[in-house]
């Protein structure tokens, strides 16, 4: 029977070196809007289930989007099971570039694998430090605009990352856990206090469904979005970039990952979040200045 849940979940092939963020050097070259492979949206030889999974989010993006003056946001992926943080297949690899493109030299977005998290936290820490002293300045930490996303096992290690950041004082904007599977020795249920909005998606079918509740350890400083419950009773997925065993046993569970419903409120709460780093910029810029008269 474990043979079948592994290959259900996406388990079935074990992590390799090559699926594991590469270790960074102190020394590493950090750019925020790296380039990115040619989208999705233009890309007609792209796996059809990721287009389908963020085709509504491409019309966001063919729409246009404000001009963002923040610079210095970290968006930080996590996929599900042992998927290599590169692989294409997976919406959370696409949606990151897609980031990088849509807001260029303002976000940086990286997906790691799940079991990766000490690479994700480093990495994190490298990007805050402006002037690469190696030392975090309070300054550099209030600073921080971070947004944390997974899947599955990634959706717990999403409130992992969040809490290690905060034993060091760093806050986080937003975490988005979906379909979140508990990991042993993890705690995705209670989200931390340097966490300022949280929201959790989940669907409650198949061998494995994700968490159905998660709530704040101090609810005047995190803001639970909600506890989004999605139903595909109605609704036919594509989840054709998953194999046959995995989409006849645990479908639901993959099928949430490549729903495009979901994907587009991500993108919509990510702009919206932006949106209010950038208005809380030119506030800040604005009191600098005495008001002419």
């Amino acid at each position: 029977m474990l043979p079948l849940i592994l290959a259900a979940m996406g388990l079935a092939h074990p992590p390799s070196a090559q699926g594991q963020a590469k270790v960074l050097s102190e020394e590493a070259n950090i750019r925020f809007g790296n380039a990115t492979p040619r989208s999705v949206c233009q890309n007609s030889n792209a796996d059809q289930s990721v287009q389908a999974a963020l085709r509504l989010v491409c019309l966001r993006e063919r729409l246009g989007a404000e001009d963002i003056t923040l610079r210095n946001v970290i968006v930080i992926g996590f996929v599900g099971g042992f998927v290599k943080h590169d692989d294409v297949s997976h919406p959370e690899v696409r949606f990151a570039g897609l980031l990088r493109e849509r807001y260029p030299s303002v976000v940086h977005a990286e997906v790691f694998s799940n079991h990766d998290g000490k690479n994700a936290l480093r990495r994190v820490l490298q990007l805050l430090d402006a002037n690469r002293d190696g030392l975090l300045t309070a300054e550099e930490k209030e600073q921080a605009s971070i947004i944390i996303y997974g899947h599955s096992w990634g959706g717990s290690q999403t409130v992992t990352l969040a809490r290690q950041l905060g034993r060091q004082g760093v806050p986080v904007s937003l975490t988005i856990q979906v379909d979140s599977v508990h990991k042993p020795g993890h705690d995705d249920a209670v989200i931390p206090p340097n966490v300022r909005n949280a929201i959790n998606f989940y669907q409650t079918k198949g061998l494995i469904h994700g968490r159905p509740s998660i709530r704040a350890v101090d609810r005047s400083r995190t803001n639970i979005i909600g506890n989004v419950q999605t139903t595909y009773q109605d609704r036919r997925i594509n989840c054709d970039n998953y194999p046959w065993i995995a989409r006849h046993l645990n479908k639901p569970h993959h099928e949430i990952e490549n729903d495009p419903l979901v994907w587009e409120q991500i993108a919509s709460m990510i702009d919206t979040e932006l949106s209010k780093r950038e208005a809380a910029a030119e506030a800040s810029s604005a009191s600098a200045f005495p008001r002419m008269k």
